[in-house]
């Protein structure tokens, strides 16, 4: 915030439907400077999940990012906690979200 406050975000509590992979676009980045020690080095994004025509979908997500994407890119990323700590090779860490993708093309049949 231009004033040095701090943002405050109020998510409804929702889930989103369980498939454990999906198209995010990159809105924000989050600095921590305490974390857990098997996310050491890691850069944590905000993802808002899309529809196939672009459009946001419910609520905007924490995610590890692997593959370096920067914001306003559009993403591949994997829900499930211990896929996403594997895509990242990170085992151990207490992930429940990871960037494993930057998408370049979108192409769907609209049958």
């Amino acid at each position: 915030m231009p004033d040095g406050s701090m943002a405050r975000f109020d998510y409804p509590i929702t889930r989103l439907p369980d498939y454990p992979m999906q198209i995010a676009r990159v809105v924000g980045t989050v600095v921590s400077t305490q974390k857990h020690r098997a996310l050491a080095g890691a850069t944590l994004l905000l993802v808002q999940p899309l529809n196939l025509d672009g459009t946001p979908r419910g609520v905007a997500l924490l995610a590890v990012d692997g593959v370096g994407a920067g914001v306003r890119e559009k993403v591949l990323v994997v829900l499930e906690g211990r896929a996403a700590g594997e895509a990242l090779n990170r085992k151990a860490a207490p992930v429940d979200a990871a960037v494993i993708g930057i998408i370049d093309h979108v192409e769907c049949d609209a049958d």
